[in-house]
């Protein structure tokens, strides 16, 4: 890889890692309603993307599906999640989505395990565990488990996506855009009363917010990760993408004053192996995962 190439993926990596920041902010310390701020950033994409639309990929309702999953689905889980979750732990949670991934790829894909990556699913879900995990058992910590759930939908989406052929990075995020945003303005409307004088409250800094993840985020940062795995295999680009968690860990710790404690520090060490060692191996899974950067880290 090339010095400039591997400068690019270090500057896609800290976009995706300071936008876990910025959406930890908005929620929790703006408190702007999670589906708002995840509807007015799909509205954003899907107008930004709207000529990649059409023609609709087939079948269509394999990639509706795909939208609700890794769009609404997906970030309402993941925005909810950070409400009360720090985005350190949420780091390492939704590596999560790598075992998940390896495994509906077996039940849907008919993908085969091997001993090797089935060491790196183990680390992984122990890795995640421990972090969950606290002195008096399982944390009740809802957030934390949204974040699961967060990683879980992505997981799926992403194993049904590999089921659509010649989906380009813009038309996937056009249709992920474009049907997400109708559910998730829907949601908020119902549930979550007075959203938009709560974002009108967080004034300009809550649209820099919008704009920053909406066309830096999910457009720019990731169309340029599209063009670097189509330069190199993506078992080369996936395990350095490793980079994600790790600064989305020190800018929570720097900026959002994130507990990070030995335990912690285990968990996401584990977890972190395990994805190194499943994005290592030649399989169905690693270009799966591509799919995954944008939403779950």
């Amino acid at each position: 890889m090339s010095l400039r190439d591997f400068g690019l993926l270090v500057l896609v990596c800290l976009i995706w890692a300071s936008n876990n920041i910025v959406s930890k902010i908005v929620v929790a310390h703006w408190g702007v309603p999670p589906l708002f701020y995840a509807a007015v950033r799909f509205a954003l994409v899907a107008a930004v993307t709207l000529p990649w639309l059409l023609p609709a990929p087939r079948p269509t309702w394999r990639m509706l599906a795909v939208g609700v999953l890794m769009g609404a689905g997906g970030f309402a889980l993941l925005f909810m999640g950070f409400k009360t979750a720090s985005p350190s732990a949420a780091a390492v949670v939704v590596q999560a989505g790598v075992p998940f991934t390896t495994l509906l790829s077996v039940l849907m894909l008919g993908e085969k395990i091997h001993w090797r990556r089935g060491i790196g699913i183990a680390l992984t879900l122990a890795g995640a565990l421990i972090v969950i995990w606290n002195p008096h058992g399982f944390s009740l910590s809802v957030g934390l488990w949204l974040i699961v759930a967060s990683a879980l939908a992505g997981s799926l989406g992403a194993v049904m996506m590999k089921q659509i052929q010649g989906v380009k990075p813009l038309k996937l995020q056009a249709w992920v855009g474009f049907t997400s945003v109708w559910i998730l303005a829907a949601a908020s409307f119902a549930l979550e009363p007075g959203a938009s004088d709560k974002a009108l409250a967080a004034g300009w800094p809550f649209v820099a917010a919008v704009a920053y993840s909406a066309l830096v985020v999910s457009v720019i940062a990731h169309t340029g990760y599209y063009g670097l795995i189509q330069r190199y295999e993506a078992n080369l680009i996936a395990p350095l993408t490793l980079m994600t968690p790790l600064m989305t860990i020190g800018l929570g710790v720097a900026i959002t004053h994130d507990h990070f404690d030995l335990r912690m520090g285990i968990g996401a060490a584990l977890a972190l192996a395990g994805v190194l060692i499943v994005a290592l191996r030649r399989n169905q899974v690693t270009p799966l995962l591509m799919l995954l950067k944008d939403r779950s880290q």
